[in-house]
């Protein structure tokens, strides 16, 4: 049998339906089913695996694989994520998949120090600066725990595409030009990433076969394909010779964590399902959140709005600096979402003025890479999956294991790396470096859910992603359609610096100069971003709806599995699709 993957054609930045049907009402399964991600041969992967008989969970692994392959830049084995899993059923299930990579055994608190002074290249680029893969391990506990298809059938996808590869886009080139120079200067990275060692044209066809191999080493082994055995020694072997620091303990010890998720109440019966620590995201959004819930913010005009939605972001980075990884300390998540406390950050709120970051406690500046992915999938049962996945900045370290075809993170310049002294950097001690800590993130992935429908949130983006999927979460709330969720401009706010940024053409000028009136000062971004997936079940008429960013190449669907699989047999010769 022919692939879906070649059977059906997927157009770039379209949503399309492969069959309009009428549907039974049904407050438990959606009788459709939907995916939105940011690659469209990735969509096309997770429909392909769903009309095969999988899950979400199963399509979550072939999305997150196939993404691997097509998205170096952003994602891949040699990275992590976090994966929020909602399981249909009496009760519901949520699980959260802490698959967020760790600093390697013999890491040290001082470790991109060279003669007492911080050496910035050294945690952002080479294989110094890559901590423990989580996303192999993440795949292999979604097969064995919660899907229905063996890794074999889910990977098949992504180890197609590797083999034969994937032709050049904009965004690829985009994300190549950024880190020409560090991948450059790594000869594997510069043999399979680059083209005469420059950046592919439109078009060129970029094969991965030894990312292909590691693949099926994973596909036939599970998790020992690739924390033991020929991958883990290649991975060790080479991160070393190139002045790593990594061993065989820290791949026999990695595990994905399963967490419980962050649950917030909010008005209208809804809940907020959301990411906990090591992710500071979940807690920035339900505070915010509550803050606004207090405030007139849905009759405010667009200024008025900004305003309240800035105060709040203000408060809720302020507190990021308490979070780290709670298997090493503790998180004060309970007093953070206490009522009483968020009424306070509420009531100092002037309903008109920017607070000056002087009257609020200090935090210490701090930076995370912004080129992460993000996809969503629901199945016709009711399952779901919202994750994110990163490497850290664009292409990672820049640093590919010698046949392995893996390209590392550098995740490890997540860590507060240059904490010292000061009673204002004291809390960011919680995300100091330390042997096998996770460092702290800002991914989100967020469900919404209440008696009436089922909205999954998520976005790339770095330190601004809790802020993106607020603004689209607000859409939601107001009632605006799933395609303004994605679309909408977007403003950010995080503390430090007291800035707020905007996307080119978010603000007039007129508003620009309301916001300096109110005491803001602003910056234009060079570029949009973010690069939203987002999912809408409407309980009631078990109608879905999916949406990914206009900014992003993106492919959202919404498909019956069932009548997919007929019209895949029925068109052997193709000729009946569009």
């Amino acid at each position: 049998m022919i692939s879906m993957l070649e059977r059906i054609p997927v157009l770039s930045g379209a949503v399309f339906l492969l069959c309009v049907c009428s549907a039974q009402a049904s407050p438990d399964h959606p009788d459709q089913a939907a995916i939105a991600s940011p690659h469209p041969i990735a969509t096309a992967a997770g429909q392909e695996i769903l009309v095969d008989g999988g899950n979400a969970f199963d399509a979550a692994i072939a999305i997150s694989a196939t993404l691997a392959v097509v998205e170096p830049y952003a994602s891949g084995l040699g990275g992590g994520g976090f994966f929020l899993l909602r399981q249909s059923g009496v009760p519901i299930q949520y699980q959260f998949l802490d698959a967020r990579e760790k600093a390697p055994l013999k890491s040290k608190p001082k470790m991109f120090h060279r003669n007492g002074i911080l050496q910035p290249d050294l945690s952002l680029n080479g294989p110094l600066a890559a901590a423990i893969p989580g996303l192999p391990a993440a795949l292999v506990e979604l097969a064995e725990r919660y899907g229905r298809l063996p890794l074999s059938i889910s990977l098949a996808p992504a180890i197609r595409v590797a083999y034969r590869g994937f032709k050049v886009d904009s965004v690829y080139r985009e994300r190549a030009s950024w880190r020409l120079f560090a991948l450059r200067n790594n000869k594997e990275s510069a043999r399979l990433f680059l083209r005469n060692n420059d950046v592919p044209n439109l078009g060129d066809v970029i094969t991965q076969p030894e990312l292909a191999q590691t693949l099926e080493h994973l596909a036939d082994n599970g998790r020992a394909g690739f924390y033991s055995g020929l991958v883990a020694q290649a991975m060790v072997s080479g991160v070393r010779r190139a002045g790593g620091i990594w061993n065989y303990h820290d791949f026999e010890e990695y595990e994905v964590v399963t967490r419980t998720p962050l649950r917030v109440q909010l008005a209208d019966q809804r809940e907020l399902i959301s990411a906990p620590p090591p992710s500071a995201g979940g807690i920035a959004l339900a505070q915010s959140l509550f803050m606004l819930q207090q405030l007139p913010w849905r009759e405010s005009g667009k200024i008025q709005r900004a305003h309240f939605v800035i105060e709040a972001l203000r408060r809720a980075y302020r507190d990021r600096v308490l979070l780290g990884d709670p298997d090493f300390v503790p998180n004060p998540v309970a007093q953070l979402l206490s009522i009483d406390y968020l009424m306070q950050l509420t009531t100092s709120i002037d309903a008109h003025r920017a607070t000056p970051n002087n009257t609020l406690p200090p935090a210490p500046r701090w930076r995370e890479g912004d080129n992460t992915s993000h996809f969503a999938v629901l199945d016709n049962e009711g399952n779901a999956v919202t994750a994110t996945l990163s490497l850290n900045l664009p292409f990672g370290s820049a640093f590919t294991v010698p046949g392995t075809g893996i390209i590392l993170n550098d995740e490890m310049d997540d860590f507060a790396i240059d904490t010292q002294g000061s009673s204002a950097a004291a809390a960011g001690h919680a995300n100091a470096i330390e042997p096998g800590k996770r460092p702290i993130s800002s991914m989100s992935p967020s469900f919404i859910e209440g008696p009436q429908s089922l909205a999954a949130f998520g976005t790339p983006g770095g330190s601004r992603i809790p802020s993106m999927v607020l603004l689209s979460m607000l859409q939601y709330l107001d009632d605006q359609p799933i395609a303004n969720w994605a679309s909408t401009p977007r403003y950010h706010h995080q503390f430090t610096p007291d800035v707020v940024e905007y996307e080119p053409g978010t603000f007039t000028e007129q508003d620009l100069a309301d916001l300096r009136e109110r005491g803001y000062t602003s910056k234009e971004t060079a570029k949009d971003f973010g690069n939203q997936q987002v999912l809408l079940w409407h309980k009631n008429s078990a109608r879905v709806e999916a949406a990914s960013d206009p900014r992003g190449i993106g492919v959202s669907t919404i498909f019956k599995p069932d009548a997919a699989l007929k019209l895949m047999r029925a068109c052997a010769d193709q000729s009946c699709l569009p």
